[in-house]
């Protein structure tokens, strides 16, 4: 309502009025006023649909050879990149970001199409992204960029084809390095919008790329998962889409009861909860990762082998941590969840006794584990407990992996381990009030 119409109504009928119905009149012009302005941004919040995301990938730095092979940049090149989606929609709009960049990223031309498989995509399927209307735009250093919604059929557990034509010369500054998913390269120039791209090179990465939504119902949310290279997939078949994240997806839209909720993979090979090596720690990504996530409402936290190992193996000495200190670290992570209504369920740190990385595994860093997975369980602490530990050990040996989850390194799950630990997931930890 403008105030200026209230005052003109209020001198108009004060004529008639006596004092008290004059004050009268005022107090009941001003509650209708203030019971209006909420109205008003109600209705705009419902003008658009909801957002929900589909697929995420933490952003790093680049990060050393040992993690993922990488160009160092890019030079009038388009970068042609698969994901996986976990739930489907009519809409699409992807996050591009420059977050690692120390100079603005020049975007020549963006497109999303239903992939073919290889370097392809299907005939008639590819969509030209704008954002903030320009097909043609910088992204400031530091900063993500959100494309415009479009129409788009976005398939539930569909593989969909994002390229990016970088017109200058750009420093690959910005990556998710354990991508488990071909990244196709082309030769120099702009084949966005090709069918069948022509390929110079494939990488195993990521690159500017952290986030696909689409447009979702009043059900409509999404599970988070906050770990590392466990939940990253490290070990898994490539391009074979079978980190527990995606199995865990596929479980859920086999179950119709369960097809509005998304599920978005935070994982990043080698994070910790408390000192930065490979990605930005999980507390210091925790916002940008989960809390601001589109329609997060679930965040399983899978953190903490690495607090143990990477010291011992990288010879980091004064990183030493303590099971205190990691429950102390969980325990920050819970509260600010919290905070923004989300529900949280902490899984229990997977064996890794006799692991193959040198200086990661010792007895005293296993009381840890052992310390730590007694005080998820048994702390209630969290909201649930999802037992990964129980799903994947030996029980001739609890220390170690069951042999047929071992990948081989003793610390990594195989495909077949990703989908124990997808299985041992509950999924009525995920229903809404009107779910069966």
């Amino acid at each position: 309502m403008n105030p200026l119409h209230v005052g003109r109504a209020l001198r108009a009928t004060a004529l008639g009025w006596t004092r008290r119905g004059l004050i009268k009149g005022l107090l009941a012009a001003v509650t209708a006023t203030t019971l209006f302005v909420p109205a008003l941004a109600t209705a705009r919040d419902d003008d658009g649909p909801r957002w929900i995301g589909t697929w995420t990938a933490s952003p790093q730095n680049l990060e050393p050879p040992f993690v993922a092979p990488n160009p160092s940049s890019f030079n009038g090149q388009t970068v042609r990149q698969i994901i996986r989606t976990s739930v489907g929609g009519t809409k699409i709009r992807i996050r591009l970001t420059n977050e690692y960049g120390t100079t603005p990223l020049s975007i020549g031309s963006v497109t999303v199409a239903r992939h073919a498989g290889g370097p392809a995509v299907v005939a008639g399927s590819s969509r030209k992204l704008t954002f903030s209307g320009r097909t043609t735009f910088t992204i400031a250093p530091g900063a993500p960029a959100l494309s415009d919604p479009i129409d788009f059929n976005v398939p539930a557990l569909g593989d969909l084809a994002i390229s990016i034509y970088l017109p200058q010369a750009t420093p690959a500054t910005t990556v998710h390095s354990l991508g488990l998913s071909t990244t196709y390269v082309s030769p120099s120039g702009d084949y966005a919008d090709a069918v069948v791209m022509p390929t110079a090179a494939t990488v195993p990465s990521w690159y500017f790329l952290s986030g696909v939504t689409t447009n979702g119902n009043e059900r409509s949310a999404a599970i988070v998962a906050l770990g590392d290279s466990i939940t990253d997939g490290f070990a898994s078949t490539v391009d074979a889409n079978r980190r527990w994240p995606n199995l865990l997806a596929a479980r859920l839209q086999a179950r119709p009861q369960y097809r509005h909720v998304a599920v978005l993979n935070q994982g990043i090979s080698g994070n910790r909860t408390l000192f930065d090596l490979i990605g930005p720690n999980a507390q210091a990504r925790l916002d940008r990762d989960v809390l601001n996530a589109p329609g997060a409402r679930w965040l399983i936290v899978l953190e903490g082998i690495n607090n143990i190992g990477i010291p011992g193996a990288f010879g980091l000495a004064s990183q030493q941590v303590s099971a205190d200190d990691i429950i102390a670290g969980h325990q920050q992570i819970i509260a600010r969840a919290r905070e923004r209504g989300l529900k949280v369920y902490g899984a229990t740190l997977t064996p890794f006794e006799g692991t193959t990385f040198p200086g990661y595994y010792t007895p005293a860093g296993e009381a840890k584990r052992q310390a730590v997975n007694a005080w998820i369980r048994n702390s209630r602490a969290f909201d649930a407990v999802i037992d990964f530990d129980k799903a994947l050990r030996d029980p001739a040996n609890p220390g170690r992996l069951l042999p047929a989850y071992d990948s081989g390194d003793r610390l990594h799950p195989n495909d077949a381990g990703y989908q124990a630990m997808a299985n041992a997931i509950d999924l009525r930890l995920f229903r809404s009030g009107d779910d069966d």
